[in-house]
């Protein structure tokens, strides 16, 4: 049965040192799992172990991921990043209100829920060989991405704060929470 995952990664390198997303490189991939209700995480050595758990999931949810995770986990995946379904809540928020919000805002007025810090840090974490860091700080991120979309499936509603107070955004997001028990496969590697 498949069932939806949550990602997020952290890259090496800033875009201030590289142009292409593809060229940051992966220092960290974080990865929750609904179908066995675990938390995982993938140092760039061990990448290949996370393609079979992305290649089985109903859907790939995340933070920014069209954008940004995806493209730069391209250059490790042998088949097509784009061939994976996904859910992206930054461009649901921007296509429901018009407009993007971090992360951070988006959780803080939902959840009360803070991250432990911001994407430079990740890299700094990684220069520093403090793996542990990086690893909890990725996870971090999965988790409040997850429980922001929980939130939004549970309530059909997350918030953002603007000078008024919290501002709802409808969500109707049960729908890629469902698993799947068919065969059709978007695989694309020959597993």
């Amino acid at each position: 049965m498949r069932a939806p995952v949550v990602i997020d990664l952290e890259t090496k390198k800033t875009f201030r040192e590289v142009k292409d997303n593809r060229d940051l490189g992966v220092s960290m991939l974080g990865l929750y799992n609904y179908a066995d209700q675990k938390q995982y995480s993938f140092e760039e050595k061990d990448l290949n172990q996370a393609f079979p758990l992305l290649e089985g999931a109903s859907i790939v949810i995340g933070f920014n991921i069209i954008s940004f995770d995806l493209p730069v986990l391209q250059a490790y995946y042998p088949g097509k990043v784009t061939n994976f379904k996904t859910f992206d809540i930054i461009d649901y928020v921007k296509d429901t209100i018009g407009r993007r919000l971090s992360l951070n805002d988006l959780v803080w007025a939902t959840l009360g829920k803070k991250k432990s810090g911001h994407g430079l840090l990740a890299i700094e974490y990684y220069r520093e060989g403090k793996i542990d860091e990086l690893r909890s700080y990725c996870m971090d991120d999965v988790m409040l991405t997850k429980e922001l979309f929980d939130y939004g499936v549970e309530h059909s509603e997350i918030m953002y704060l603007n000078e008024r107070g919290k501002v709802k955004i409808p969500t109707e997001w049960k729908k890629y929470l469902g698993t799947e028990d068919d065969d059709h496969s978007h695989l694309t590697l020959p597993f």
